[in-house]
């Protein structure tokens, strides 16, 4: 049977081609830090005089560098292609083991240019490992330090922490920034540039994208929703989000796969095609990086941009044609509408979608509504539960309707009263991240916890219909929160149609298909 969406050559989509890649999602705990916002840092290329000072061949020891500042966290990406010099050679030099010390990882000029990114040949003991059969450990503790490499494909991802997240959050981090980087290449351009030159030095390709990786550790650090895998959802009346999800069905054009409205790093609402909506959904954490890219780089706000964009959870193969325009006056609510098209040539006729919304939202009085709900802030507080030892919450949802395959989604109040600084939020955030670490364990996952800290209490709650973390006054007693849980899931189930996108909506730009039409890479994706 035909395919409703056109073929297109080159890195285009073709629906058939447009195959989910189901993987865990990468969040970010950002542990007890005396640091300041996290930053990519350099990882420069040996030179012949670090290569002396580590013995030559991979089995020579490194000095110990000079301890880290507290400003930063290194984090690098490098390839892992073996070179032609051989296991006996100083090329061979590649990445230390788990517990020797990262030579050159730390932050610092390279040639007297300082850098937030670096990306040059890591190869050796990685590379012998995979051709001798050796194992490799992917992670390890020297002194205070915990160190995680991530092999995906030919890079190599490491990242260097002082602080208590475990390695299975650093490695869920590191997948994030490969994800970003291949938003950005496609996972099949990434291996097309070392296919030809193993030693290829890919800040030519990133050139300029350190912004967009330093916005994506930041936003990891300050958004609960990448380590819940989940997007938050601009709390809106349920009819006006009903009449916005219509505007979105009503402005289609032919192979238009997604529409979009956000508001920063919130969603206010999305529509899918229903073709792709039978075989997939938009996964969170594709969505985390599209969001990422547009709120990181000031072009998107100067006008209607059109730019290639891969998702590589969806595919990591292809690209989408993203069109992104901001919507009214950005004083007022700054709406950005995000259309996803598998066809290159489509911009004015998405152009022609966006005159649509964008004179829809006139009319729905959208300036008046979202304005007044904060734009990108939760637009209420803890106080509206009704429970005076409640002080924050975050909470996921998992009983959606079965019918409607739709987003994860959470919520949570703004940050109110002891939480109203900087210091303090990233403080609650890192109890946060502790709780999810141990609920989720490999090793011994728990259902449960009532934990008393110092300045607060809190209760870690995950079960087949939510997933919760509740944070009280420190004097509170076992009682009293578990009355303060019950009067919380009771207005959360209330508020649900205001705090959640109950039922996404859905159009057509093709025809309907009588039967499934998924290609043999699909069948093997479980689909």
């Amino acid at each position: 049977m035909t395919a409703p969406w056109p073929a297109r050559s080159g890195t285009g989509l073709s629906w058939p081609h447009l195959l989910p890649l189901h993987q865990g999602h990468s969040g970010r705990q950002a542990g007890w830090r005396k640091l300041q916002a996290l930053k990519l840092c350099l990882l420069p290329k040996p030179r012949a005089a670090e290569m002396e000072a580590r013995g030559g061949a991979c089995g020579g020891s490194a000095p110990a560098p000079e301890a880290p500042s507290d400003s930063a966290r290194p984090f690098g990406v490098a390839s892992d292609e073996e070179p032609s010099g051989g296991p006996g050679s100083q090329e061979s030099c590649g990445p230390p083991r788990a517990d020797e010390e990262v030579q050159g990882a730390l932050p610092g000029p390279e040639e007297g240019a300082p850098t937030h990114l670096g990306v040059h040949e890591l190869s050796g003991q990685t590379s012998l490992d995979k051709k001798y059969n050796r194992g490799t450990k992917d992670s390890g503790k020297p002194d205070d330090r915990t160190l995680v490499f991530l092999q995906q494909g030919p890079l190599v991802l490491v990242a260097v922490s002082r602080t208590p997240q475990s390695a299975a959050q650093l490695r869920c981090e590191l997948l994030g920034v490969h994800a970003q980087i291949v938003s950005v290449l496609t996972r099949a351009g990434v291996a097309r540039v070392f296919e030809r030159q193993r030693s290829y030095d890919l800040r030519r390709l990133l050139a300029g994208s350190e912004r967009i990786l330093d916005s994506l550790l930041d936003g990891a650090e300050r958004e609960p929703g990448f380590l819940l895998g989940a997007v938050r959802c601009l709390p809106l009346p349920a009819p006006f989000r009903d009449s916005l999800g219509a505007l979105l069905q009503r402005a289609t054009a032919p192979s238009l796969a997604f529409s979009i409205l956000a508001a920063g790093r919130h969603l206010v609402t999305a529509a899918q095609e229903r073709a792709v909506l039978e075989d997939c959904r938009l996964d969170p954490a594709d969505l985390h990086l599209l969001l990422n890219l547009v709120g990181a780089s000031s072009a998107f706000r100067a006008g209607e941009v059109w730019a290639p964009v891969c998702l590589p959870r969806f595919n990591p193969d292809g690209f989408f044609y993203a069109y992104v325009s901001y919507l009214g006056d950005n004083t007022d609510y700054a709406i950005c509408l995000v259309l996803l098209s598998t066809d290159r040539e489509a911009f004015h006729a998405l152009a022609g979608c966006k005159r649509i919304v964008e004179e829809g939202l006139q009319a729905l009085g959208a300036s008046r509504v979202l304005a007044g709900g904060g734009v990108g802030l939760p637009s209420y507080g803890v106080s509206a539960v009704g429970a005076p030892d409640l002080r924050h919450f975050l909470y996921k949802p998992f009983d959606v309707p079965d019918n409607y395959r739709q987003l994860p989604q959470f919520t949570s109040p703004e940050m109110e009263g002891p939480y109203a600084s900087e210091c303090e939020r990233q403080r609650l955030f890192d109890l946060y991240y502790h709780l999810h670490g141990r609920l989720h364990s490999p090793s011994r996952p728990l259902r449960l916890i009532y934990h008393v800290a110092e300045k607060e209490t809190l209760l870690a709650w995950v079960t087949p219909k939510f997933e919760l973390y509740a944070c009280f006054n420190p004097l509170v007693t076992k009682s009293g929160a578990i009355h303060a849980v019950t009067k919380l899931l009771r207005w959360v189930k209330r508020e649900e149609d205001r705090l959640f996108i109950r039922y996404p909506p859905k159009y057509s730009t093709a025809p309907v298909r009588h039967g499934p039409n998924r290609t043999d890479s699909a069948l093997e994706n479980g689909l």
